[in-house]
């Protein structure tokens, strides 16, 4: 039996990052790059080299180049179910998909993309997650108007009736109950520090 995975159809199959590169800034150029991916090395000074060097060392980044390489240049249909979730270099392209012309791009096109995604986010909220009423865009849940974090108690949810309270809560009321002096004595601030010096 061959357990042997057939990545050949893969067009990153074979190919180097440094020839990836050089077929995607031969055909589009670094400001197309820059435009579409957001990716500084493509921004700041580039070169294929000091891009190839950035790129080995960030999978983020050489990921997200490796799926613009299939799916931009190469034209091909974009990754379904499992093969969503792998890096564009252990995909899996069915036989029947063959690479096709690379898709026509520009400055204008990012540029809607953009700000496509931008309002996208702003509806959502920061994170991705729907807001609630009456929550400021960018603002997190459990944090106040005034941009401080909510105070603790205001953050856990109450104990249930009948409920055991956590062993976290017993220990810290156990602690104030130690520290807390009988009512009618009189408190001495400095008795801890007096004993841990003797």
């Amino acid at each position: 039996m061959n357990d042997q995975v057939n990545y050949q159809n893969n067009p990153l199959h074979g190919v180097s990052l440094k020839n990836l590169l050089i077929e995607l800034v031969d055909h589009y150029g670094f400001e197309i790059l820059h435009a579409y991916l957001n990716i500084n090395c493509f921004k700041t000074k580039p070169s294929i080299e000091s891009s190839v060097k950035f790129l080995k060392k960030t999978d983020w980044a050489r990921e997200k180049v490796e799926a613009f390489y299939l799916y931009q240049f190469k034209s091909l249909p974009r990754a379904m179910g499992k093969q969503f979730f792998l890096p564009p270099r252990d995909r899996i392209i069915p036989a029947d998909q063959t690479p096709g012309e690379p898709a026509v791009l520009s400055l204008e096109d990012a540029e809607r993309m953009r700000a496509k995604q931008a309002k996208k986010t702003a509806a959502f909220g920061r994170g991705g997650r729907p807001q609630r009423s009456g929550q400021r865009p960018g603002q997190r849940s459990g944090q106040q108007t005034s941009g401080r974090p909510a105070a603790r108690s205001e953050q856990r949810p109450a104990a249930h009736a009948g409920q055991r309270p956590s062993k976290h809560n017993q220990s810290t009321e156990a602690a104030e109950k130690r520290d807390k002096p009988e009512a009618g004595t009189k408190v001495d601030p400095w008795a801890k520090a007096r004993n841990s010096t003797d």
